[in-house]
């Protein structure tokens, strides 16, 4: 499907030609029908000769409906300008298309209406001439009359063309539905309708109703008057709405896949004619179905940041309308930015018109990475920067779903480094700096970069037992201290399993800091209640027990071995934690199978 909307004057025909190549009639309201005048957005669709289906949104043409004309235009990919013969350019005419232009809609088809009661070539040449000025360019132009059927398959021949010409859809990305109806039906509660531009969606989808952030679940999908297990884009679609009372919902709500787009209040603009300093305080934002109040403050010629009443899910390259109501003072905007940063000191303002100056509101993942240091593929795929199966720009370090920019990455590898020489001369005991606390310390989100950060290293840091040291780095123990354990140490490679009692090691000094410290290093095996081990007694051990008739007592073991109870019982615990011996039962173990 493809979905165009109407713009034009009040009364030059835009619902008479909707209905003459639908057969639907889209004024859906008793008061349109009576008054002849279009009040609020209609639908209605068809098939053309080609076989393509095209689904029209109706928008008013009297002034004081401009608001719901933008509801309707605002998520559409194309548009019909309808112009009558006999009365030509008019005063809508222009508003519709100056929004049409604020929006940049670069495709549509002109219709001069009303052929059968004037010549319309004046009227055609002259609105060629004005649309040729916007952003729609050179287009194509037929003449017709809705009331004799002359021009009519022209212009289904000249729609064929136009959605040709039409951006191919999104249709694997994520959902954005701006709603323009809610009603509820009997039997199904409450239904929601839009245009949906990008994406698909399917019975029993979970979408977050914005801005409230409302979970909800399509109960059912319905377009051109059936039902669907799913609906691509584009097309029009009601979506039937489980759960939701139709209070809690009106037009200029969005429908959005959950945690794939970010909701933002404060967002960065290009204006595309008038100067920032011009616009009032007070405006509403008009994008989609939505039309939000906010506050503009400027920051150079024709940059600004908005701040809106209520969140919208926005994404950098959105085109909307900045409009005054009371004044008809209106200007296009498009998105620069969804996330930017607060503006705290003075002169922030004057510098963030700088860094804006050369951005297009395309999606720049480098630049986006550069000025945060780092970000998640999660939150660029929110902002509409990074597609969730798009390749990472090879000039960005990625590690697991981060992406950090090379100068950053560089940063945190000479802070991590100056953290960890400053951890050892505070703490020289210490068998290095715990990685939680490096990554504390560094300022980096996730221990996995920290980790990535020390492979890295070039070998100038190791990680050891959740820890980043320098290799070879020994505790800085005092000359005592050393002393002490080399005695210890000169004694267990004699004897593995000849541990020193505990007054034996408070006579010599060695703390538990001491010892700690000492085992994190391999220089003694430490087991709980101060046994102190040679590393190599696991292995020693093996090689006497494995001789033992097999199961074996912790008594026969430790007479082997000759050592006492008080290592003993230690001792075999940590070889049970190492998989070299197995409990049999409450008394008896054996020698593990290698």
């Amino acid at each position: 499907m493809h979905v165009l909307a109407t713009a034009g004057h009040v009364d030059h025909g835009k619902s008479t030609l909707v209905r003459a190549l639908t057969g639907i009639e889209p004024d859906r309201l008793a008061e349109e029908r009576r008054r002849g005048m279009t009040l609020d957005l209609g639908f209605a669709w068809t098939t053309l000769p080609g076989g393509e289906t095209v689904a029209f949104v109706d928008v008013p043409g009297h002034e004081r409906f401009i608001g719901t004309m933008l509801a309707g235009v605002g998520p559409v990919p194309g548009v019909v300008v309808v112009v009558a013969a006999d009365e030509g350019w008019r005063a809508q005419t222009s508003e519709h298309v100056e929004v049409l232009d604020s929006l940049g809609v670069r495709h549509g088809l002109l219709v001069v209406t009303r052929a059968d009661l004037a010549d319309p070539a004046p009227a055609l040449s002259y609105a060629r001439e004005r649309l040729a000025r916007t952003s729609l360019g050179d287009v194509e132009a037929v003449a017709v009359s809705a009331v004799t059927g002359a021009g009519l398959p022209e212009v289904r021949a000249a729609l064929d063309r136009l959605v040709a010409s039409l951006p191919p859809p999104v249709t694997d990305g994520r959902v954005r539905l701006f709603v323009d109806r809610a009603f509820t039906v009997r039997g199904s509660g409450t239904v929601v309708t839009g245009t949906l531009g990008a994406g698909t969606l399917h019975t029993n989808d979970r979408l977050l109703l914005a801005p409230a952030g409302t979970e909800v679940r399509v109960r059912g999908l319905e377009s051109m008057g059936e039902r669907h297990e799913s609906v691509a884009a584009v097309a029009r679609v009601a979506v039937n709405l489980r759960g939701l009372p139709v209070e809690e919902v009106r037009r200029g709500h969005v429908l959005i896949t959950p945690d794939r787009w970010v909701r933002t209040s404060a967002f960065d603009v290009r204006l595309s004619s008038l100067d920032p300093a011009d616009l009032p305080g007070d405006l509403l934002l008009h994008i989609g179905s939505a039309a939000v109040p906010c506050r503009v403050r400027p920051f150079g010629e024709d940059t600004a940041r908005v701040r809106l009443a209520s969140p919208l899910p926005l994404q950098p390259g959105d085109r909307a309308v900045l409009r005054e109501p009371s004044s008809r003072l209106a200007t296009g905007v498009v998105v620069l930015d969804v996330d930017p940063p607060q503006l705290r000191r003075r002169g922030a303002a004057l510098n963030r018109a700088i860094e804006l100056e050369e951005a297009t509101g395309s999606p720049d993942v480098l630049a986006e990475v550069a000025r945060r240091g780092s970000v998640t593929r999660e939150w660029l795929a929110a902002v509409g920067v990074l597609g969730g199966a798009d390749p990472a720009p090879p000039e960005l370090v990625s590690v697991g779903d981060h992406l950090v920019d090379p100068a950053t990455w560089q940063r945190w590898g000479k802070d991590l480094a100056a953290a960890v020489d400053e951890h050892r001369a505070a703490a020289p005991l210490e068998p290095g700096l715990p990685a939680k606390a490096a990554a504390q310390a560094i300022g980096v989100p996730d221990l996995r970069l920290v980790e990535a950060l020390v492979r890295d290293s070039g070998g100038a840091l190791v990680a050891r037992g959740g820890r980043i040291t320098r290799p070879g780095a020994a505790p800085g123990f005092s000359n005592a201290a050393r002393r002490a354990l080399d005695e210890v140490c000169r004694r267990l490679a004699a004897n593995p399993l000849d541990a020193p009692s505990v007054p034996e090691l408070a006579d010599a000094g060695l703390t538990r800091e001491i010892l700690a410290a000492a085992a994190a290093a391999g220089m003694v095996l430490r087991l709980p209640t101060e046994v102190i081990l040679h590393p190599t007694a696991p292995e020693a051990a093996r090689s006497v027990l494995v001789a033992l008739p097999q199961p074996f007592t912790l008594s026969d073991a430790r007479q082997a071995l000759h050592t006492t109870r008080r290592v003993a019982v230690p001792f075999f615990e940590h070889l049970d934690s190492l998989g070299i011996t197995v409990r049999v039962d409450a008394n008896l173990r054996r020698i593990a199978d290698r």
